[in-house]
């Protein structure tokens, strides 16, 4: 059976907003045009496999803010959950194990409340 760890409730609330922030800006990115700036579409085979991509229109000003604030959170909360002082209490595998853990935190917590 794997440990189970009794994490801070701020650090449980930081890890679960990073994956949502994660999954929020990764359905933004896959939602938007494949180019920051405005590019003609483009076909090259020359490479090892053919790569074809479309004109790009380019990202509006508001969907580059909205990438870039979403890109800050991530990297906020990535600082915040990597340096609590939580992990200082732990040494050499077990931080790793814990680490683990806290990322796997809320598929767990499903599984429990699951009949």
């Amino acid at each position: 059976m794997a440990a189970t760890y009794d994490f801070p409730s701020d650090l449980l609330a930081g890890q679960e907003e990073l994956h949502q922030v994660r999954a929020e800006l990764s359905a933004l990115l896959k939602r938007l045009p494949w180019s920051v700036e405005p590019l003609d579409g483009f076909s090259d085979d020359n490479g090892w496999r053919k790569v074809e991509r479309p004109a790009s229109p380019g990202w509006s000003e508001d969907e580059q803010a909205e990438v870039e604030k979403l890109r800050r959170r991530e990297h906020e909360l990535a600082v915040f959950v990597s340096t609590h002082r939580y992990w200082s209490e732990l040494t050499g595998t077990d931080r790793v194990q814990c680490r683990s853990a806290l990322k796997h935190a809320r598929e767990s917590a499903d599984e429990e409340e699951s009949p």
